[in-house]
């Protein structure tokens, strides 16, 4: 057997007009070759579908059941044609992306999780919080498309974009006199006991900050090591220490500490939004991508 499409096509013409000229008007072809088509798909169905005479044309029961499940035929492959195209053009699907506990106090972050999901209602987004070394392995595999976190050296088939570069602020509590300041070095910090993340968590942040202190010949005593920035956040202000963490932090707010400005202008983290180069980009990452750098560029 070997039925084609268009001969599903070609009877549903037939069977709804019930008449072979006005079918064939319909389909852009001479009316010969419709009867021909036709006579051959009964032969290929093994059963009389239409019931002729010379006036008129009219269905049998075979040919009222094959109507049916043709035209169920043909809407399901209009549909699944309609499903391929949306994916390819990224308006369907699923996109995976993973983040830094970090990212969603970003605004243009936000707001592009927000705007992607207005635009593109039936790509389903899975988020997934994850600290920046735990995210390098899942984009290297592909089982993340995206992935938000700070800078940190990256292995030769992953590629990035900078999305914004913020300034690190202290956090202080509001009994210290250092909290009193318009702005302190982090000479003044290295003094205090300093609250931060463990080495073996993995964020980002903890080689960045670390790093930008060793730049200046200082070395914190750090005297409490946890896995969260909440955490950090909280513990500073129960005034066991000071830290520091990206600016984007500061829209938590507590009365028993300050956040500060850095004096030192290269007192800065970067958020990159991250991608494997062995994996083909969909056309829903590609947009989430463009979505992201337009809201940067705007906020």
């Amino acid at each position: 057997m070997n039925i084609e499409l268009r001969h599903l096509r070609y009877f549903v013409a037939v069977a709804e007009e019930l008449h072979f000229g006005r079918a064939a008007a319909r389909l852009n072809i001479s009316q010969p070759p419709l009867s021909q088509q036709i006579q051959l798909l009964e032969q290929q169905v093994g059963a009389r579908l239409l019931a002729r005479t010379n006036r008129s044309v009219a269905l049998t029961a075979a040919g009222k059941q094959f109507l049916a499940d043709s035209r169920q035929i043909l809407g399901l492959v209009n549909e699944a044609a309609a499903r391929a195209e949306r994916l390819h053009q990224g308006e369907a699907g699923e996109l995976r992306i993973g983040f830094t506990s970090s990212a969603p106090f970003i605004r243009a972050v936000s707001d592009t999780l927000s705007l992607f999901r207005q635009h593109y209602p039936d790509v389903h987004l899975q988020t997934r919080e994850m600290n920046t070394r735990e995210q390098l392995a899942p984009l290297g595999e592909g089982a993340l498309d995206l992935g938000l976190l700070r800078n940190t050296p990256l292995p030769d088939t992953l590629h990035h974009e900078v999305i914004l570069r913020e300034p690190l602020m202290a956090m202080i509590p509001s009994a210290c006199a250092l909290a009193q300041k318009p702005v302190v070095t982090l000479a003044e910090l290295a003094k205090e006991p300093f609250v931060f993340f463990d080495p073996h968590v993995g964020t980002g942040l903890y080689d960045d900050i670390l790093g930008l202190m060793r730049r200046y010949n200082l070395s914190p005593v750090i005297t409490q090591e946890v896995g969260e920035a909440m955490t950090i956040i909280g513990l500073v202000a129960a005034g066991l220490g000071v830290s520091i963490l990206p600016a984007s932090f500061n829209k938590v707010q507590l009365h028993e500490m300050r956040w500060v400005p850095l004096a030192e202008e290269d007192a800065v983290s970067e958020m990159w939004l991250v991608w494997s180069g062995h994996h083909e980009q969909s056309q829903a990452a590609i947009r989430f991508l463009q979505q992201l750098i337009r809201t940067v560029r705007n906020t």
